[in-house]
């Protein structure tokens, strides 16, 4: 039988309770990367716009068909080398005409006095040719009035070989020379245009300064190449019956205005 008395069986040791583990803080910091941040690349450098490209030089109007007249041979290996020979200027047609532009490439020319019809000009007695240096050293003839009273001038010119748009003036490019005399009376100076209408007025020659080119303006016009066409421009006098001595006639330039 059993001790009533013995020390009673101990009982056994309860396992110990795990701690639980530890929630994360919401402001605990994140663990570090193991991969190291990228690094951010620079902003691209804008590249500056380019410039605008300068326009090409603008190549006169109807130029080809009017050099085909071109009394020497033409340089059209560059546009550039092609404007500066029109800039200097070419004679047409044996030297009755010369040809230039302007510096907006608008065409310009000179109808040289051998170019015009002019009454008694073969008559030595009447008129003759003293031959004149230009600028550019073409030299060119020149009608000069030793004694008449029969004064009538008449040319023409193609305006379709004018630049389209352009107001141009029409002038007599004429010189008084000292010994000038019979002036007194005025001349006549006309423009007749292809649609038929003329511009008419007198000039007073007695008043223009001497022995030096001026222009006797004729009139003015638009070229329009809806109307083509030949325009016709005179000088006269005879009327008064008046004679007359020492005028020199260049020619007609015909130009656009200033």
């Amino acid at each position: 039988m059993g001790n009533l008395f013995s020390s009673p069986s101990p009982s056994p040791s309860p396992s110990p309770t795990p701690s639980p583990s530890p929630s994360p803080s919401l402001f605990s910091s994140p663990s570090p990367s193991p991969f190291p941040s990228p690094t951010p690349s620079p902003s691209p450098t804008p590249s500056p716009s380019p410039s605008p490209s300068p326009s090409p030089p603008r190549l006169p109007h109807n130029y080809e068909a009017i050099l085909r007249d071109a009394d020497s041979p033409i340089n059209k290996s560059s546009v550039e080398k092609l404007l500066e020979q029109l800039r200097a200027g070419i004679t047409l047609n044996q030297k009755s005409k010369k040809y230039w532009v302007d510096k907006k490439s608008n065409n310009c020319f000179m109808v040289y006095a051998r170019d015009l019809s002019i009454s008694w000009a073969e008559d030595d007695r009447n008129w003759l040719w003293p031959s004149q240096q230009e600028t550019s050293g073409v030299v060119i003839d020149a009608a000069e009035l030793i004694n008449e009273c029969w004064l009538e001038v008449h040319g023409q010119f193609e305006t379709t070989k004018l630049s389209p748009g352009i107001l141009y003036v029409v002038a007599f490019v004429v010189k008084l020379k000292a010994s000038a005399d019979g002036w007194d009376v005025p001349v006549n100076v006309t423009l007749t245009l292809p649609d038929g209408s003329k511009q008419w007025h007198e000039v007073k020659l007695k008043e223009i300064p001497r022995e030096q080119w001026i222009e006797i303006s004729v009139g003015e016009f638009r070229a329009s190449p809806e109307i083509p066409g030949d325009m016709e421009f005179s000088m006269y006098e005879y009327d008064s019956g008046k004679w007359k001595r020492g005028l020199v006639i260049k020619g007609v330039i015909i130009r656009p205005k200033n």
